[in-house]
């Protein structure tokens, strides 16, 4: 059985950068929305369970980045600072009065932490789940990281195809055991999109998978993240796994030393997915963070 929405979300489609993106939106019209970013491989109808569970007066918008969800792919691949512009002329549109208020998780707090950073003024206040950057990197890996970008690009990636969504939220569920199978199902559904002779697959762009052959400048975002005037409120999974990936890298201390006024909240029983794990909790943060801000 899949998660019924209690708020059906509103779908449209925003003309950026040449691409056409769909947003979500629940809750009144208005000119000074929450926007909610999704992470990797991710899609906007995550938010969901959020918007079922938060305040109804609250405006709320939630974008697919290009390439996952509904939006439109990129000819041209997919390269990190498009999605600052992206964000910005998002802002341009649906934020034009003033500094945007921004959930992002993951990738998604990546992109909002550093574009805050880039564009101190067109942000005031900022939720940050599980958004806390990629290691750093050392100019030897240069030579493999290329070699292997080159190598990748003799053949097309592999789509992600799945016998059903069924199939997908037996997987979703696998691989995180705090995923309530209504949640799964829904998610599952969302991501895919039928194939004529059966079976599923991720509406996500493969080329998504394609490794980034420029390597990750911690030095230069963690200096963004310093320019940073806008409210930081850091949601950490008490049970999530990316802080241990991640080393030296992960957790509230890699992001407190760049932000002194940082408030920090930690769900224990929670993982890196806590809006799909946690949509109670997480939406009491963004009404006590963002709703009066």
């Amino acid at each position: 059985m899949s998660y019924e929405p209690r708020r059906p979300a509103r779908q449209e489609m925003l003309l950026i950068r040449g691409l056409m993106h769909r947003v979500l939106r629940w809750g009144p019209d208005s000119d000074d929305p929450v926007l909610m970013l999704h992470g990797w491989a991710d899609s906007a109808d995550s938010f969901q369970f959020i918007a079922d569970e938060i305040a109804p007066e609250l405006p709320l918008v939630a974008l697919d980045w290009r390439g996952f969800g509904h939006s439109e792919w990129s000819p041209a691949g997919y390269w990190f600072p498009d999605y600052y512009a992206d964000l910005e002329q998002l802002l341009d549109q649906l934020c034009p009065a003033g500094a945007a208020r921004l959930v992002g998780h993951s990738m998604g707090g990546n992109i909002s932490m550093t574009y805050a950073g880039i564009r101190p003024s067109r942000v005031r206040g900022l939720v940050n789940i599980e958004g806390f950057g990629l290691p750093r990197t050392e100019p030897s890996q240069a030579p493999g990281r290329y070699a292997k970008w080159l190598d990748q690009l003799r053949e097309a990636p592999a789509s992600g195809d799945y016998a059903d969504a069924a199939d997908l939220a037996h997987r979703l569920m696998r691989r995180n055991p705090r995923l309530l199978p209504d949640r799964a199902a829904f998610i599952a559904r969302c991501w895919t999109i039928p194939l004529q002779g059966g079976g599923v697959r991720l509406r996500a762009d493969p080329a998504h998978r394609l490794v980034n052959p420029y390597l990750f400048r911690r030095e230069e975002i963690e200096g963004c993240w310093r320019q940073l005037t806008a409210s930081v409120l850091m949601v950490i999974g008490g049970k999530s796994d990316l802080a241990t990936r991640l080393g030296m890298e992960g957790g509230e201390a890699t992001i407190r030393h760049c932000i002194p006024n940082l408030r920090v909240e930690v769900l224990a029983d929670a993982g890196h997915m806590l809006h799909h794990e946690e949509p109670v909790a997480v939406a009491r943060f963004i009404e006590d963070f963002l709703g009066n801000a």
